[in-house]
């Protein structure tokens, strides 16, 4: 540790290890300090399954092509505009290439499941999921010669006039030590599991989210850069938030606590009353956007409310589903009130128009007359046993981050891009992502920006 490197990546994650590896494969010596124990590294990529990038053409896992210009529609419908279209589009070039890459690195694919996920033209499931890709990365990492320490926590960095000179490591036997390198990159996540500055802009609220990824992301990096000068971008109250069960625990539940349910039926809050239109868009479109929907609600919490026609209709989760024989039984569970919620459901149904029903295609499945409408895929709710999901706001990362060019130069308050800081992953992530989310983006994000950093600050090193 006392010899200086050319890069120092700070992070464990898909973003810190593709600039790792980017940056050896560039011919740079590179350490990095990962601050979760080794059983628990690599942040939130354990808890992924499938990365969204363009590809013109089918392939052996992939069903079809999803051109630059469908994913740039797509981004652009999710995020309602507020995104950098340069740093977008470039990130949505670069990834066409990263589906070849990903794999020279290490990492199989295997075809899409199945279900309301609807991303077998659109989205590289990874053979063993987030952390089977992870290992592998480690792998090609370690074999490469990068140099790696757990337990690692960076408690300062010494940076002037926008260059990175040094970081002070904590480790919980050799205590205190400096690290020296000619370039960084940042790659340590979002402040996602920092309750208490989530209530800086939530308030008390924040109280009841749950935090779907890792405990370490705290976002004490994130945090020294912006005082130190780097310029910030994105607003600190969008994040990727999903309804979980509000039986999962409060950290790294991970993707077995998420609800695909939403569309099958109609979510209430605790006055029993519905609050959105469940059927708006293909899922995988709009399941990140419940978190934030079930965040603005009476204490935090919603029900999915379902009949026992569409059990097998989506991904099960962790947690069995609560059942009643009737609906006042199913709300007695729930602690709802019973008139109230019989009055919502039997007004939904009244409401429900005939139609085809596919959950594949936006149908013509619909409600008339009621607010809000469910415009697609709304069917009654009548066949007993009943059935309900409670859950929370589970947030998955924050949107809160540092602005950076298309090298992933970190910018400065100034406007001039730093020396010799670089910033890939979730810690960046608002560049691309002002709002919204769609499934597989955070990995396009960490992989796209990761590999680029990496190799720009090994070039920057050398220089």
């Amino acid at each position: 540790m006392t010899r200086k490197f050319d890069v120092l990546v700070i992070g464990g994650g898909n973003a810190a290890l593709c600039a790792a590896i980017s940056a050896r494969r560039a011919g740079a010596s590179v350490l990095v300090l990962e601050g979760a124990p080794k059983f628990y590294r690599g942040g939130n990529t354990r808890h992924t399954r499938n990365m969204r990038c363009a590809h013109d053409a089918a392939t052996e896992i992939l069903t079809g092509p999803y051109t630059e210009e469908e994913f740039w529609d797509d981004l652009l419908r999710l995020t309602g505009g507020q995104t950098d279209e340069e740093l977008a589009k470039f990130m949505i070039r670069e990834s066409k290439d990263i589906l070849s890459w990903i794999v020279e690195q290490g990492v199989r694919w295997q075809p899409s499941l199945g279900g309301t996920l609807s991303l077998g033209r659109t989205n590289s499931f990874f053979l063993g999921g987030g952390r089977a890709m992870l290992n592998a990365l480690y792998l090609t990492a370690e074999k490469l010669g990068v140099e790696i320490a757990y337990d690692a926590e960076v408690v300062d960095l010494e940076i002037e006039n926008g260059m990175f000179l040094s970081a002070k490591l904590k480790q919980p036997i050799e205590g205190l030590s400096e690290i020296r390198a000619s370039a960084l990159v940042a790659a340590a996540g979002g402040f996602e599991a920092n309750i208490e500055w989530l209530k800086e802009y939530w308030g008390a609220a924040a109280d009841n989210f749950l935090i779907r990824g890792t405990p370490y992301n705290r976002g004490s990096i994130l945090k020294m850069l912006l005082a130190k000068g780097v310029q910030d971008i994105g607003d600190p109250t969008q994040c990727h938030a999903v309804a979980i069960d509000a039986r999962a625990p409060k950290f790294d539940g991970g993707i077995i606590t998420r609800h695909d349910s939403v569309v099958f039926g109609i979510v209430v809050n605790k006055h029993a009353q519905r609050f959105y239109d469940e059927g708006e868009d293909i899922w995988p479109k709009r399941y990140a956007i419940w978190g934030r929907l079930v965040a603005a609600q009476p204490d935090q919490i919603a029900y999915i409310i379902f009949d026992s026609t569409v059990v097998t209709s989506f991904m099960p989760t962790l947690f069995p589903p609560i059942a009643g024989a009737s609906i006042a039984e199913l709300a007695g569970k729930l602690e709802l009130d019973p008139a109230e919620l019989e009055k919502t459901i039997t007004e939904f149904n009244a409401a429900v128009q005939p139609g085809t029903f596919d959950h594949t295609i936006l149908d013509d499945c619909r409600t008339e007359g009621i607010t809000p409408p469910k415009t697609h895929w709304a069917r009654r709710i009548e066949t007993p046993p009943y059935l309900a999901y409670p859950v929370r706001p589970g947030i998955t990362f924050t949107y809160l981050g540092t602005r950076v060019n298309k090298q992933s130069r970190m910018v400065m308050k100034d406007g001039k891009p730093s020396a010799n800081m670089f910033a890939a992953g979730e810690i960046m992530a608002g560049n691309v992502l002002g709002k919204g989310y769609a499934a597989g983006i955070g990995m396009t994000i960490g992989s796209v920006f990761g590999r680029v950093a990496g190799r720009e600050a090994a070039k920057n090193a050398r220089n």
